[in-house]
């Protein structure tokens, strides 16, 4: 946590609402984003028991399971959701643009430009917390791998025919939540937190109706007051007035509403299925019906609130202007997508249940690299994040005082300006150490010479190395001048790539060969009786 992070918590704890940590959105919010608000059943990971969806505020989709240990009531969940998500999902497929990708020729070895298809935009989903993320990666791999009746006739229990796909598509958001700077799947507590300080713990951070407490309390109370009531205020029944974001539920309403009602669905249907005559039928299946519909009022009065929720914080984010440098994190979100795409047409498999050693290591890799561009891009976006950078030492701004214009020693001088610069910061400094600043969206790198000799000890010397043209004259901008504020990081803006891994046949059999050998693609997992979807 930053000195800045950690100074927020506390101005907030004493005046007893939020403070904000950015100035600005560090992510991207779409337009018609999809929320999904999920509800599983306690004590067993991964069985659905409802959920609220939809790109719109006012009139979203209620799913529910009235028995979620019936195999095929999951299924028909599941159908459902695949209803909803997939057809927002194809919205973004067929609309491109051209765009430009390097790519190796294959008969010379050379990086080349090819032009290819790239979706305008991509889809996004935004779930509650970070345990919806979680949920959502845990239905994706027990998705994915099932069988359609059409796939294999013989196949026990077959999946609804676009289940599987629905689950490539899960799995893929799930994987791109885990690249930082990602937008394609957002835990909207993870955002807000982002954003603001409070004065409770990360972890209660993870509640959302106590989060927003502390961001936006009620009329006359604090964020404090706020957000206890969040957490523990219950009616006269003994139910939560704020529900959990989920997707587990509270045990006074599994105890007390929740099993009473599904025990008396089963006993319905239990009943309907003995009927021996059509008019004891239609009575039983009317109490069916009616044990059906109150269990979805119980799980539309459990995920209601937290949809509600999830708009509001919706509302308080696009109140921030978006960050400069978002919208790139997003296009690479967007050749993201793109590429699942042409993955998903081609009718490639769907994504295996562990990495080859090759895989894993370039997701890692990217992961790093990805994370230390979110905080370079972040900072340079975000003068208040900028600040908590200058604090640690890892950058310092001040005013030009003086520019000397000197030249390298060579056959063709090149100019080598100096620049002399007054600071307060305390930038963890050393012989020829590199700095960087920002010239017109690229980074400009200067050397660290020396400190100015004379009464003033902020006085520092930078030596700039590049970004001035090919000439022996500087291009006009691109060297400070005296009275110029500037910011300068010891961090660079834009990260480095890695050695280049070896391609997957010719991994050593320390990590997965030996080479040449043909891999022994694994198999899907084996149906189980404790397989609960």
């Amino acid at each position: 946590m930053s000195l800045i992070t950690t100074l927020a918590r506390l101005e907030a704890v004493s005046t007893g609402r939020a403070r904000p940590t950015a100035t600005v959105r560090h992510r991207h919010l779409a337009e018609h984003p999809l929320v999904f608000v999920p509800l599983t059943t306690a004590g067993e990971a991964g069985a659905p028991l409802g959920a609220l969806v939809g790109t719109d505020r006012h009139v979203p989709r209620l799913l529910a399971v009235p028995q979620p240990r019936d195999r095929d009531l999951r299924f028909a969940f599941l159908a459902e959701l695949a209803d909803v998500v997939l057809p927002y999902v194809d919205g973004f497929a067929d609309i491109v643009e051209p765009a430009e990708r390097s790519e190796t020729d294959p008969e010379t070895g050379k990086r080349v430009k090819v032009e290819v298809e790239l979706c305008a935009d991509a889809p996004q989903l935004i779930v509650p917390s970070r345990a919806g993320i979680d949920l959502v990666r845990l239905l994706g791999r027990s998705m994915r791998f099932r069988r359609t009746a059409e796939q294999d006739p013989e196949t026990p229990f077959p999946a609804p025919p676009r289940v599987p796909l629905l689950g490539r598509w899960l799995t893929h958001f799930g994987e791109r939540a885990r690249v930082p700077g990602s937008s394609l799947l957002l835990a909207m507590t993870d955002v807000l937190g982002r954003h603001w300080a409070t004065g409770q713990s990360t972890l209660e951070d993870q509640h959302l109706g106590s989060l927003l407490a502390w961001i936006a309390p009620p009329e006359g109370s604090s964020g404090a007051e706020a957000a206890q009531r969040a957490e523990l205020a219950r009616d006269a029944s003994g139910q939560l007035l704020c529900p959990p974001a989920g997707p587990a539920t509270d045990p006074a309403f599994d105890n007390k509403l929740l099993a009473p009602a599904i025990e008396r669905y089963d006993r319905a249907r239990t009943a309907l299925a003995a009927a021996e005559d059509g008019l004891e039928a239609d009575d039983r299946l009317a109490a069916l019906t009616a044990a059906e519909r109150e269990i979805r009022a119980l799980v539309e009065s459990r995920t209601l609130p937290t949809w509600n929720a999830v708009w509001q914080g919706l509302d308080l984010l696009r109140q921030l202007p978006e960050g400069t440098r978002v919208e790139e994190r997003w296009t690479r979100d967007r050749w993201s997508f793109t590429g699942h795409r042409d993955r998903v047409t081609a009718g490639e498999p769907p994504q295996p249940r562990r990495d080859d050693a090759v895989t894993a290591a370039n997701k890692l890799a990217t992961r790093e690299r990805e994370q230390s561009r979110l905080e370079a891009q972040e900072a340079l976006d975000d003068p208040l994040v900028m600040a908590s950078r200058r604090l640690s030492g890892e950058a310092f701004a001040g005013e030009v005082v003086d520019v000397v214009m000197t030249y390298t020693e060579t056959k063709r001088p090149s100019p080598r300006p100096l620049i002399t610069l007054r600071t307060d910061d305390t930038p963890h400094l050393g012989e020829r150490v590199k700095a960087y600043r920002s010239l017109n969206g690229k980074p400009q790198t200067t050397e660290f010479v020396g400190y100015e000799d004379g009464p003033e000890p902020g006085l520092l010397v930078l030596r700039v190395l590049d970004k001035m043209g090919r000439g022996k004259e500087p291009e006009e901008g691109s060297v400070p001048e005296k009275g110029d504020h500037l910011c300068f990081t010891l961090f660079e803006h834009e990260p480095r790539g890695g050695a280049k891994l070896p391609d997957p046949e010719e991994t050593p059999w320390t990590h997965g060969g030996p080479p040449g050998e043909e891999a022994v693609p694994e198999p899907a997992d084996a149906m189980t009786e404790e397989d609960v979807l």
